[in-house]
């Protein structure tokens, strides 16, 4: 395929993690992954070091730049899906000629996945729902811990009503 024909776009990859040195090995080991995907050349990359995480005491993040080159709109959709880039930019070409039959398989994947995440969460949330009904029935004292909020938090949600009733009432001696 020509140069012409082909995608050539930027990622911006962001992992989360620690150690530092765990995270930048992740970080590498997934942009020559990605590098290595059949359709998909590396033009550039850029790592970015390790900071800690904003509300975070041990965790850090950190991120790459990739510059690439795809072969076909369907290799760079595949690739954004298997990846998930949390920033993506086409850079050429500036527009796209895409047959139906080309559209339609595309489609046609990102339903599956679709589909795919849709019953891995339907089949969490049953697990859920039958790990809720096992406990109940075999330790009843602990589903009532773990369904019984804590009593200060109780005390806290009367306080806060309290002070909302409070500061509205003012507002309306205001006016």
């Amino acid at each position: 395929m020509e140069d012409e024909e082909k995608i050539h776009a930027t990622f911006i990859i962001e992992l989360l993690g620690k150690p530092i040195e765990h995270l930048k090995e992740a970080m590498e080991t997934h942009v020559v992954k990605l590098g290595s995907e059949k359709g998909v050349k590396i033009l550039n990359k850029q790592y970015h070091e390790p900071i800690l995480a904003s509300d975070s005491k041990t965790m850090y993040t950190t991120f790459a730049e990739v510059e690439l080159l795809f072969d076909s709109v369907e290799n760079y959709l595949g690739i954004i899906f298997a990846y998930l880039p949390s920033h993506v930019e086409i850079i050429k070409p500036e527009r796209l000629i895409v047959t139906n039959y080309d559209l339609s398989e595309i489609g046609s994947k990102v339903l599956q996945r679709i589909h795919g995440y849709d019953a891995i969460v339907k089949n969490v949330l049953q697990e859920r729902e039958n790990l809720i009904a096992l406990i109940k029935e075999e330790a009843p004292a602990l589903f009532k811990k773990l369904t019984t909020p804590p009593k200060d938090s109780k005390e806290n949600v009367k306080q806060s009503k309290k002070q909302k009733k409070k500061s509205s009432s003012k507002k309306t001696k205001k006016k």
